[in-house]
């Protein structure tokens, strides 16, 4: 494909990409507001924070075997949380082939001091999913969102196993089969795939993470936001919509719109076919473009969601100009790739971006891959 030349834009800006990217239709004044302003604790509240668990679970498709319950700190406060309350028991094993799976490496070995084996892999690449030592508990991302490189699926996960799975699984809920008979505790936040709001975490737990929460101690102090039993039992409430602390009732109300948009999609396999779209739609520009490529080279293990690209020749300088000059003409938005990872773009595919709006990025790309070169 013949490049524009710089003075050619395309014909409008249209595309913000990103993992907070609403739903198409997205409109605040369609809110519920009956319950905003409203303590959450009020019968209202909860049973709005209720609606939102229950339609999680519909569109996930989460068995009744798991809980899952709202929590403090996004997908950070949710893994970290479970983290503390249920490692320490046995042996810990931590993959990390990107920035947030080595932030609990640095949670497992500074601040827990549990001395873990760690499995790593270079950014694009992912470790030796053969090599895990299942009497262990195990933590991993389920999709790497700032090196675009996922877990093909949970096939690497026994069926029988001593330890637990730790899936920080952000950016892959909603957009990925997950088979939760091989999940233990699962995390995300809202402001990923569902382009909701931040600031709260979605905590899911099988029944072995229940059984290791109510006959498991740790020998570290615990802050109140991390506490999931009372008297050696599980506190259900928190799974019930009775948040451990005071949520926001507006975040709620916009993560339940989005997930009644979902539904109107066709729930799970509706926002897959989204993801699945849009992430073809955006390797067909990378396949037209010998300059750009993907960071991860094999198609099984290449994310579907937060896809990262190589841009030939570009390092750190070049990238900053070249998302600076499509945010200048409101083209696109934050799609400079992780402050941390090798240099390069990443570019939300999630449900809650148009097809068509990836379709119309290539002619930015050009254009700014150009415009760049030339100054």
């Amino acid at each position: 494909m013949t490049a524009l030349l710089p003075a050619r834009k395309p014909a409008r800006p249209f595309f913000s990409s990103g993992p907070c990217a609403k739903p198409p239709g997205y409109a605040p004044e369609k809110l519920a507001t009956e319950c905003l302003g409203r303590s959450h604790r009020a019968k209202i509240g909860k049973s709005r924070l209720a609606l939102c668990i229950d339609l999680m679970r519909e569109v996930l498709q989460l068995p009744d075997t798991h809980r899952i319950g709202i929590v403090p700190g996004s997908d950070t406060g949710a893994f970290e949380m479970a983290m503390w309350t249920m490692l320490g028991a046995r042996g810990v094993t931590t993959l990390a082939w990107e920035s947030f799976g080595e932030g609990w490496v640095t949670d497992a070995v500074k601040q827990l001091k549990l001395d873990p084996t760690v499995l790593r892999a270079d950014y694009g690449q992912i470790p030796d999913l053969s090599q895990i030592n299942w009497a262990d508990d195990v933590l991993f991302t389920w999709n790497g969102t700032t090196s675009g490189v996922r877990v093909p699926n949970a096939d690497f996960i026994p069926e029988t196993r001593e330890g637990l799975s730790f899936a920080d699984a952000t950016s892959a809920v909603f957009a990925y089969d997950i088979d939760w008979s091989k999940i233990d505790v699962a995390t995300f936040s809202w402001q990923k795939v569902l382009g909701g709001e931040g600031g709260h975490g979605v905590l899911i737990l099988g029944p072995r993470a229940v059984e290791r929460l109510e006959s498991y101690t740790p020998a570290w102090p615990l802050p109140k936001v991390f506490r999931l039993t009372a008297k050696g039992k599980l506190s259900e409430g928190v799974f019930k919509g009775e948040t451990i602390n005071t949520p926001s009732m507006l975040a709620v109300e916009d993560a339940t719109f989005a997930l009644e948009w979902a539904k109107g999609l066709g729930g799970l396999k509706g926002l897959q076919a989204r993801s699945d779209a849009n992430a073809a739609a955006l390797d067909a520009i990378v396949q037209a473009r010998p300059w750009l490529s993907h960071l991860c080279a094999d198609e099984a293990t290449r994310s579907k969601t937060s896809v990262c690209l190589s841009v030939e020749g570009a390092d750190e300088a070049f990238i900053k100009a070249f998302a600076g000059a499509l945010e200048k003409e409101g083209a696109a938005y934050d799609i400079a790739g992780y402050r941390d990872a090798p240099a390069g773009l990443r570019i939300w595919c999630g449900a809650t971006v148009d097809t068509a709006d990836i379709e119309a990025l290539g002619p930015w790309l050009d254009w700014a891959y150009e415009t760049t070169k030339a100054s």
